[in-house]
């Protein structure tokens, strides 16, 4: 129940920060302003000052700054100075009015990040034990054997010892096996070969289970243990997502182990869009190393500023594979319901990871609002270009006909969006009660 108020809360702040960014830009330009309204629908609470109508609405998804002149269908009032419209003002100033919006998002999400990032963070981490090693290096790295340091630096967890061996120039690398205690020197010209031929132990029992992906809906939970895939044994990560993943039949038959029960699942495989390398169910290694540490702020705002590009990128990437195969959509879309779900796993995690999670939030938001649909901001600043590059206004009419067709695309979306939430939580509920 916290978790949701929390959700409910931060969306609220994200709304107000979006469309205060459209506001603010607005008045700098000199265009009027009849209403802020943050939410939908009939009015929680309002006021009005110096000419302009506040108001918090019971619909909290969403919000809008309703400046003159800007519905293409209404008539410009008799009454208003021409100025003050935003129909009035040069294209390039209504493209940067509707950008606003999306760019005080990403703002909000680039300091999120950077806040997250200087907070106590608990790092998880693979066991630094060698799986198998590739090429030349399996003359030195043997399956069992364990890192112990790099340049005298102890190594707790696979992904810092990669870490150390990739910034180091020269690295000298410290392994045990069995009772045995071995060294190996690693130049800046071997370190790239050796980072890649590496594998580590991994077991098959599961780190963490995505909120709404197929594995989600068929009630598995973090802390299971796969022990066949399609009647056959598994004893290792590696085999059991290769079985998984190229699966001829679109789908798997999991046993699998929870404290002491055993019991099986069959299981959907959903389309990875984001590669091809075949259908996914959902689920993430379990990390059995714990490492609590934060970042300094120089180095918070570099890896903030790294990690918000990151993130941005993926998700274009994502969205573009999506537009080449739309059949994914139903299963790619989420709304407040899985949201709200999300926030809750969250929450369990710590704050760093809360802050985290409502950051990538404010840069989707920025994201979902710069595409080009009309009545989004994306939709505002595609009209505008036009007008840039043909040097005249898009008719009227075809602008009021390209909003109705925006807003009736973004009601659907919504309720696929409510539809996918709520058959997800039906199919687990069915598995979990």
């Amino acid at each position: 129940m916290i978790s949701l108020i929390l959700m409910v809360l931060a969306l609220g702040v994200m709304i107000t920060i979006h469309e205060l960014g459209h506001f603010l830009v607005a008045r700098a330009f000199g265009v009027g302003i009849e209403k802020f309204s943050i939410g939908f629908g009939a009015p929680i609470a309002e006021f009005e000052k110096k000419g302009i109508k506040y108001r918090v609405a019971w619909i909290p998804l969403g919000g809008y700054v309703k400046m003159k002149g800007e519905d293409p269908e209404d008539e410009d009032p008799e009454d208003v100075d021409p100025d003050e419209l935003f129909s009035g003002k040069a294209w390039w100033k209504r493209a940067i009015i509707a950008y606003s919006g999306p760019f005080a998002n990403l703002i909000l999400g680039l300091l999120l990040f950077i806040i997250a990032l200087m907070l106590p963070q608990h790092m998880e981490d693979l066991s630094p034990v060698i799986f198998s090693a590739e090429g030349v290096w399996a003359e030195h790295f043997v399956p069992g054997d364990s890192l112990i340091s790099v340049n005298g630096q102890e190594t707790a967890g696979f992904n810092q010892f990669l870490i150390s061996v990739y910034e180091a120039k020269d690295s000298s690398i410290s392994y045990q096996r069995g009772s045995e205690l071995l060294s190996l020197q690693v130049n800046a010209a071997q370190k790239d070969s050796l980072l890649r031929s590496l594998k580590p132990q991994v077991s098959t029992r599961i780190g963490e289970v995505f909120s709404g992906m197929p594995a989600w809906r068929a009630g598995l939970k973090p802390g299971d243990v796969v022990l066949e895939v399609d009647n056959v044994a598994v004893s290792n990560w590696y085999d059991m997502r290769s079985r998984i993943v190229s699966s001829p039949q679109g789908k798997v038959n999991l046993l699998l182990k929870r404290d002491q029960e055993t019991f099986s699942r069959q299981i959907n495989l959903e389309e990875n869009i984001a590669s091809d390398q075949g259908g996914m169910i959902g689920i993430s290694q379990y990390l059995p190393v714990t490492q609590t540490m934060s970042y300094g702020p120089l180095e918070a705002v570099k890896y903030g500023a790294l990690s918000t590009v990151n993130f941005i990128t993926m998700n274009y990437k994502g969205l573009y594979q999506l537009v080449k195969r739309p059949s994914q959509l139903k299963n790619s879309i989420g709304g407040p319901v899985l949201m709200a779900s999300m926030s809750s796993e969250m929450s369990k995690k710590g704050a760093s990871t809360m802050i985290l999670f409502f950051g990538s939030i404010s840069l989707i938001l920025m994201i979902m609002n710069l595409l080009p649909i009309p009545i989004l901001d994306g939709g505002h600043i595609m009209f505008s270009f036009i007008e840039g590059i043909i040097g005249r206004p898009v008719p009227l009419r075809v602008q009021a006909v390209a909003q109705r067709i925006g807003f009736m695309l973004l009601i659907g979306l919504m309720l696929l969006a409510f539809y996918s939430d709520i058959s997800k939580l039906v199919y687990r509920f069915m598995y979990t009660r």
